[in-house]
C-alpha cells in the first residue's frame, strides 16, 4: 500500500474502512476554445469512464495514476490539477478513485485493445450524459468549473525536501558534505519515481551533498537541468532568509515545471514565500510545524498561467517507504 500522504474525502462513508484503492485521470483538451474531454470504453463492462485501475504495491497514489492512463488509453501523462476522489462500493468493500485533471492537447492516443477498446473526446455535457457511473461525474464537473476560472491548464512547482541523511553525531566533516544514509539512498530512487508524475525539467537545489544526491537519480533518467542555489543551504538561509525567499520568488519566472530541493530549516521561509500567491484556503494545506516534510516528501503547488503567479492547487506525498 502506498505511503501516500493523500487522504480520501469520506463524507458519505465516515469511519468505514477503504477496501480498494485506485487512481487515475480525466483526460481534456482545447479544441476551438471548446473544452473536450476523453471517455474511455471498457468491454468487460460494456461503460464508459474514465482511465483508472487499481494501485500496485510498491507505488503511491500518483504514480498509479500515470501508470494507469499510460498503460490504457498510451498517454504519458503530466499530472495536473486534483480533481475530487469518488467513493463507492464494490464487491470486497468500499473503493476509492483519485483523479487528476491531465492535459492531452495535440496527444496520440493509442487503446490498450483490451481493457480499453475505444476512446471518445465529447463536450462535457456529453459526457455526464454517458458516464455508466454517476459518481463519475463529480470530478468533471469540478474540471469544468476549473476551466472556467482559468485554473485548468496549470504548471507544477515541487517543494522538497532531501532524503534522509547520515546523522549529525556521527559525521566530523563538513556540514554540506554529509551524505545520505543507506535509507536515504533508496529513498532518492523512491523520490525519482515520485517525481515522474509531474515531470520537472528543470531542478533547483542546494549544492549540499544530500540535496543534489536526493535529485540526481531523477535527474540523471529525465536529463532535467539542475540549478545550484547557495541561497537554499542551511548557512546561507540562516544568514539571509530573505535570498532564500528570492530564489523561491525566481522559480515562478520561466512559467513551466520546477522542482526545489532544500534542508528542513530552510523550509518554513520557502512555504511562507509561496504562501504570498495563494488564497487563505490554499494557505491552510501547507506544512505548518516542525519538522515541516518528512525526508523525501515533497508538496506540489499547482501554478495558474499568466503572468499572475496563482497557486490554485496544493498536495503533499512522500515517496513509496520500503
Amino acid at each position: 500500500m502506498s505511503s501516500d500522504a493523500l487522504v480520501a474525502d469520506q463524507t458519505d462513508h465516515p469511519g468505514e474502512p477503504v477496501a480498494v484503492t485506485a487512481a487515475g485521470a480525466v483526460p481534456w483538451r482545447v479544441v476551438k476554445d471548446k473544452l473536450e474531454v476523453l471517455l474511455i470504453h471498457r468491454p468487460r463492462y460494456d461503460d464508459w469512464s474514465w482511465p483508472k485501475g487499481k494501485i500496485d504495491d510498491g507505488e503511491t497514489i500518483p504514480e498509479c495514476a500515470v501508470r494507469e492512463v499510460q498503460e490504457e488509453i498510451g498517454l504519458t501523462a503530466q499530472l495536473g490539477i486534483p480533481l475530487p476522489p469518488i467513493h463507492y462500493h464494490v464487491a470486497s468493500g468500499l473503493k476509492v478513485v483519485y483523479y487528476w485533471a491531465v492535459k492531452a492537447n495535440g496527444a496520440r492516443l493509442l487503446p490498450d485493445g483490451k481493457e480499453v477498446d475505444s476512446v471518445m473526446w465529447c463536450a462535457p455535457e456529453k459526457a455526464a450524459a454517458l458516464l455508466s457511473n454517476p459518481s463519475d461525474v463529480v470530478p468533471l464537473q469540478y474540471l469544468e468549473e476549473a476551466h472556467r476560472r482559468g485554473h485548468l491548464d496549470t504548471w507544477p512547482l515541487l517543494v522538497l525536501r532531501h532524503a534522509k541523511a547520515k546523522p549529525r553525531s556521527s559525521w566530523s566533516k563538513a556540514e554540506g558534505d554529509r551524505p545520505l544514509a543507506a535509507t536515504g539512498t533508496r529513498q532518492a530512487q523512491a523520490v525519482s519515481r515520485l517525481l515522474h508524475a509531474w515531470k520537472p525539467l528543470r531542478v533547483v537545489t542546494s549544492p549540499w551533498l544530500r540535496c543534489a544526491a536526493t535529485v540526481a537519480p531523477y535527474a540523471k533518467v529525465v536529463g532535467a537541468k539542475v540549478k545550484l542555489a547557495e541561497a537554499l543551504t542551511e548557512h546561507r538561509h540562516a544568514r539571509s532568509p530573505k535570498k532564500t525567499a528570492a530564489v523561491v520568488e525566481a522559480l515562478f519566472d520561466k512559467q513551466r515545471a520546477v522542482a526545489v530541493c532544500t534542508h528542513r530549516p530552510a523550509l518554513p521561509t520557502v512555504f511562507g514565500q509561496l504562501a504570498e500567491h495563494m488564497p487563505q484556503h490554499l494557505r491552510a494545506l501547507l506544512p505548518a510545524k516542525e519538522p515541516y516534510l518528512s525526508p523525501g516528501e515533497l508538496v506540489v503547488c499547482h501554478v495558474a498561467p499568466g503572468g499572475k503567479r496563482r497557486i490554485v492547487a496544493v498536495e503533499q506525498f512522500k515517496p513509496f517507504d520500503d
